[in-house]
């Protein structure tokens, strides 16, 4: 079954939470040391789909029946100074029982479409610890490797970068009329 990728509501902002909580216990591409509560999770989504920004979530079956939450993925804007609000920075996550089944690039693609949609010229993709999974995405998704940061933050007794990536989006520098 393909994951149905919906509009996220604060109804998701528990499940989100788990997910992310796994990545932040387990992982290196957040580099938060405590995982958010559900609470928590439900205002970051508020400031997002508040301002209008997508906020999107996979759902489908991966072994836990209809309906379950596979992933999300958001944008905001890149820098909340307003020169910055055609740029964006995107953040996906999957449930780690459900990585490696396309759900990330399902969820990337409706996020670029989304994002293109809304208004947003040029997508950046700070991946935490270069983790290759999320490198790999974003490179079929059309991003450019444009920088890294060495040894920036440290996560599990190691030093880690942080690569960012870029792609346009829509017709990216060339906006007519602005």
């Amino acid at each position: 079954m393909t994951p149905k990728i919906a509009p996220a509501t604060l109804a998701d902002a528990a499940g989100i939470a788990a997910i992310y909580a796994h990545h932040v216990r387990h992982g290196t591409a957040s580099w938060e040391i405590e995982p958010p509560t559900a609470e928590e999770m439900a205002a970051r989504m508020a400031k997002v789909l508040g301002a209008g920004w997508p906020w999107l979530v996979a759902c489908g079956e991966a072994g836990n029946g209809e309906g379950a939450l596979l992933g999300y993925a958001y944008a905001a804007q890149y820098n909340p100074r307003a020169g910055y609000r055609y740029a964006c920075e995107d953040s996906i996550y999957l449930r780690h029982d459900a990585l490696g089944q396309g759900i990330g690039t399902l969820l990337l693609a409706a996020l670029i479409d989304a994002c293109e949609a809304w208004g947003f010229r040029q997508m950046i993709a700070g991946i935490a610890g270069s983790e290759p999974a999320s490198v790999a995405l974003h490179k079929r998704a059309g991003f450019a490797e444009v920088a890294r940061l060495r040894s920036v933050g440290r996560k599990h007794g190691q030093w880690l970068d942080v690569l960012y990536m870029q792609r346009a989006l829509g017709h990216g520098a060339h906006i007519q009329g602005i």
